[in-house]
C-alpha cells in the first residue's frame, strides 16, 4: 500500500497515529539540524519533519537530497505542529518521518508548481501535465467533473437517456468547416467529424427514444479565440412531443439546479427577450443584463441640425455611462481611441456630459443646444453625473461597435461581477441570414430549424422576415446553450433546403437518410445543446474556457505539448491514396 491517508486529510485527531503518505515534494526548508518538506497530492499538502535528534543520519542525508517534484513515499507518526498554520487544512499537525523512499526523481520543472507561477502561458501549455498539478488548473478540472455529474443527475431524474452517437460521419453543412478523416477502406472517400450530433439525435426521436442526452465531443474547423476550441464538449439534448415552452422549462430547471448545487445561488427569473429587442437595446444577441446601459436610438432627436455625421448615418445611438461625468478629458480621449481600433472599427465618438446641476456639455455644442442635449439624456436615461457616449453609422455595424464599448465600460466600472448570475432567454431569431457577399441566404442556426408556426409561406416572398422557432440561453453575456423546434416532415424540410440553395439531387445526397426517416412517422421534436466548456467556466467565475479543459489547444489550433497537428509519412499517405499539394 503506497498510502494509508491522503495529504489533505490528517487533523489533530490523528496525532500519535502511524501513517503512510505518497506524493510530490512541493518544497523543502533545510535548517541543517532540521528539515521540513511539504508533501503534495491531489487532496492537499502535509508538512513532513526530519530532525537530527530523532532521525537517523542516513535518512537526514536522503532528505537533504530531495528536490522539487520528487515523488516520494514516507511512513511516520502524526505529531502536533509547534507553529500552526491556520491557512492550511492540515496546519495543526506534521508527520515525523521514520521511513523515506524516493519513488522517482524529477528534473527541475520549467516553472514553479504553485498557485502563482512564474510560467507564461506558452511554457505551461507545453508542459501541461505539470500545469495540471497546480491548484488553479486541478481545481478547475475537479469543478468541471462536479458540474458534469450534476448535469447527468438532473437529466437522468427527468427521464432522459444517455445515448452515444458516431464520431465518423458524413460531411453536412452546419455553419463551420468540417474536420475530415480519409478512409483507407473506401479509396478517395472521407468521413467528417461531427460539428454536433444534430441529425442523429433527430433520428433517435424518430426511433422513439423520447428524451435523449449526451455529453459529447464536437469538432469545428473555425477561427479560434479565448472561449473557443476546435474540439469542444456539448450537453446535447433532444425531446419528442414538445413545444418551445416545454424545452425552456426543462432547461431553466437544469440551470437553476446547477446554480444552486454548484454555486449556492437561487435564481427565480429567466426573462425572455425577442432577438430584435436584444439587437435594438444591446447590439448583440447575448446581452449581459447584470447592468443597465441600454441603447437609446437618437435619430429623431439628433438628425434635425446641421451635423452631417449624424444626418448621413443610418443609425445614431448612445448609452449613458453611470458616473461617467467624472471622467477626465484624457480618459474620454482614450475611449475614443478604443472605439477607433480596428477590432471595433468606429470612426469616432461623440460624448455629452450630464452635469449635476442639470446642464449639459457636449463635444458638438456648436450644433446642439441645451434643449437638444436634454432630449439625448431622456432617450438614453442619463442621470446627473452620467456621461452619454454616442456612435453613428450603418445600423448593424454601429450596434456591434456600441455593444463592444458597453462591455468594455462595464469591465472598467466593475459591473460584470462573476458571483452574480443573470440568465436570459433570447427567442424568435431570424430563420435565415443574408450573406452580403454572395447575396444568398443561409440558415442562422442550421437547416433543420423550423420556422415559427404560420410563417412558412413567407419563405417565398419575404425570406428575411421569417422567424425561427429557435431560442438561446444566455448567462452573464455569454451564450451557454441554444436550440430549436425541428422540422419533422419531409415536405417542409425539402422546402427549407430549396430556399437554402440545395438542388433536389444535392438535398437527397446530403440529407436523404433524414428525409427518408421522416416518412416513417417522425414525431414533433426539438432540443437544446449547452456548451459545457463555456458553462463550466462561467459557473466557475471565468469567461475563458482553457483552464477547464485538461489538454487544450492554443489559438492556432495546435497542441504544443504533443506537437499536433503533424505531418504523416509517405507510406501512410500512399495507403490513404492521398497526395499533398502544399501551397506557399
Amino acid at each position: 500500500m503506497y498510502r494509508s491517508h491522503s495529504c489533505g486529510e490528517l487533523q489533530a485527531s490523528h496525532i500519535n497515529t502511524k501513517v503512510t503518505l505518497a506524493g510530490w515534494v512541493q518544497k523543502s526548508r533545510d535548517k541543517g539540524f532540521m528539515i521540513w518538506v511539504d508533501l503534495r497530492d491531489r487532496y492537499g499538502i502535509t508538512q513532513l519533519i526530519f530532525d537530527e535528534e530523532r532521525t537517523p543520519k542516513a535518512m537526514m542525508e536522503k532528505a537533504k537530497s530531495l528536490g522539487r517534484e520528487f515523488v516520494i513515499q514516507v511512513t511516520g507518526t502524526v505529531i502536533e505542529r509547534e507553529s500552526k498554520n491556520k491557512n492550511m487544512a492540515t496546519g495543526e499537525i506534521e508527520v515525523l518521518v521514520s521511513e523515506l523512499e524516493i519513488l522517482n526523481e524529477s528534473k527541475l520543472p520549467p516553472f514553479t508548481i504553485e498557485d502563482k507561477t512564474d510560467g507564461g502561458e506558452d511554457i505551461r501549455m507545453k508542459y501541461r501535465y505539470l500545469d495540471i498539478r497546480r491548484n488553479p488548473v486541478k481545481d478547475s478540472l475537479i469543478f468541471r467533473h462536479k458540474v458534469t455529474m450534476e448535469v447527468r443527475k438532473y437529466l437522468s431524474d427527468q427521464e432522459f437517456i444517455e445515448v452515444e452517437t458516431p464520431y465518423l460521419i458524413k460531411s453536412t453543412p452546419e455553419g463551420a468547416r468540417d474536420f475530415v478523416v480519409p478512409s483507407r477502406m473506401n479509396e478517395g472517400q472521407f468521413y467528417a467529424l461531427p460539428q454536433s450530433p444534430q441529425t442523429f439525435k433527430q433520428l433517435l426521436m424518430v426511433g422513439g427514444m423520447d428524451k435523449y442526452f449526451q455529453i459529447v465531443k464536437c469538432f469545428r474547423d473555425e477561427d479560434l479565440r479565448a472561449d473557443r476550441q476546435p474540439e469542444f464538449t456539448q450537453i446535447d439534448c433532444e425531446m419528442a412531443f414538445v413545444e418551445q415552452e416545454d424545452i425552456l422549462n426543462i432547461f431553466e430547471g437544469l440551470t437553476r439546479h446547477l446554480l444552486k448545487e454548484i454555486n449556492g445561488v437561487e435564481v427565480d427569473k429567466f426573462p425572455r427577450m425577442l432577438f430584435d429587442d436584444a439587437m435594438r437595446l444591446y447590439g448583440n444577441d447575448k446581452p449581459d443584463i447584470r447592468f443597465g446601459m441600454e441603447f437609446g436610438e437618437l435619430n429623431e432627436v439628433a438628425q434635425h441640425k446641421d451635423f452631417g455625421v449624424f444626418n448621413n448615418s443610418e443609425l445614431v445611438v448612445g448609452i449613458a455611462v453611470p458616473g461617467g461625468n467624472s471622467y477626465t478629458r484624457k480618459q474620454i480621449d482614450n475611449l475614443i481611441k478604443w472605439v477607433k481600433r480596428p477590432q471595433v472599427g468606429a470612426l469616432g465618438m461623440v460624448y455629452c456630459r450630464v452635469n449635476e446641476d442639470g446642464t449639459f456639455k457636449s463635444s458638438v455644442d456648436k450644433f446642439y443646444d441645451q434643449e437638444d442635449l436634454a432630449k439625448w439624456a431622456e432617450v438614453t436615461h442619463a442621470k446627473p453625473g452620467d456621461l452619454i457616449c454616442i456612435l453613428s453609422g450603418e445600423t448593424n455595424k454601429v450596434r456591434a461597435q456600441l455593444s463592444a464599448l458597453r462591455m468594455h465600460l462595464a469591465e472598467e466600472l466593475g459591473l460584470r461581477k462573476p458571483n452574480e448570475f443573470a440568465p436570459l432567454w433570447v427567442i424568435d431569431f431570424p430563420l435565415l441570414e443574408l450573406d452580403e457577399e454572395t447575396g444568398h441566404y443561409h440558415a442562422m442556426h442550421h437547416p433543420f430549424t423550423s420556422p415559427k408556426p404560420g410563417q412558412l409561406e413567407l419563405l417565398d416572398s419575404k425570406p428575411g422576415e421569417v422567424k425561427a422557432n429557435a431560442y438561446d440561453l444566455v448567462l452573464n453575456g455569454n451564450e451557454i446553450g441554444g436550440g430549436s423546434i425541428r422540422i419533422h416532415d419531409k415536405a417542409t424540410q425539402a422546402t427549407m433546403l430549396k430556399h437554402l440553395g440545395f438542388s433536389e439531387e444535392e438535398a437527397k445526397a446530403q440529407f436523404g437518410f433524414l428525409m427518408d426517416a421522416f416518412e416513417y412517422g417522425a414525431p414533433p421534436h426539438g432540443g437544446l445543446a449547452f456548451g459545457l466548456d463555456r458553462l463550466v467556466a462561467i459557473l466557475g467565475g471565468q469567461e475563458t474556457i482553457r483552464d477547464f479543459i485538461a489538454f487544450p489547444k492554443n489559438n492556432s489550433g495546435r497542441d504544443v505539448m504533443i506537437d499536433a497537428p503533424a505531418f504523416i509519412d509517405d507510406d501512410q499517405l500512399k495507403e490513404l491514396s492521398l497526395k499533398l499539394d502544399i501551397r506557399e
